[in-house]
């Protein structure tokens, strides 16, 4: 199903002669799924990582064990080496990626349910945004794709 915020982010990354990448974990895959629901996304979208075990964070997508051993995989630290991996292994321009407690278990106090991590790597640099998201596990993974959909797109305005 193509959304208007994918049809939208691939004409902006089409236009501009940008690519993008995902690293996936709480996501599994639906921002890439959402980026290729577009016709003529093969043109910017170089592909992406469904990271969702530690073991392919760490030896695919090269977060290191350090990060996942101490602040865990829902982290600043875990989403912003995810993006960084996902646009070395592309060799995209830009690359986002998700990590995060969709639910409806696994939540704490310090991470709730609906705490979602994203990260977006540039050859200017790497940053990363948090967000709580409300809802049941499909809501908060909607959500989450559309959040990384937006920060893929506000990429592109950028140098």
């Amino acid at each position: 199903m193509e959304s208007n915020v994918a049809k939208n982010m691939v004409e902006l990354y089409r236009a501009s002669g940008r690519t993008c990448a995902t690293a996936e974990s709480c996501t599994g895959g639906l921002v890439g799924g959402a980026i290729t629901s577009v016709s003529g996304s093969s043109e910017v979208f170089l592909g992406g990582v469904v990271s969702y075990a530690n073991e392919v964070k760490a030896n695919v997508l090269g977060v290191p064990r350090e990060v996942l051993d101490t602040v865990g995989a829902v982290s600043s630290e875990c989403a912003a080496a995810m993006a960084e991996g996902a646009r070395r292994l592309t060799g995209a321009d830009v690359a986002v990626s998700t990590t995060g407690i969709a639910g409806p278990g696994g939540g704490s106090a310090e991470k709730p349910v609906g705490l979602v991590w994203f990260g977006l790597a540039t050859a200017e640099g790497t940053r990363t945004e948090k967000a709580i998201f409300r809802g049941d596990r499909e809501g908060v993974r909607a959500n989450a794709v559309t959040h990384a959909l937006g920060m893929l797109t506000m990429a592109v305005g950028r140098p």
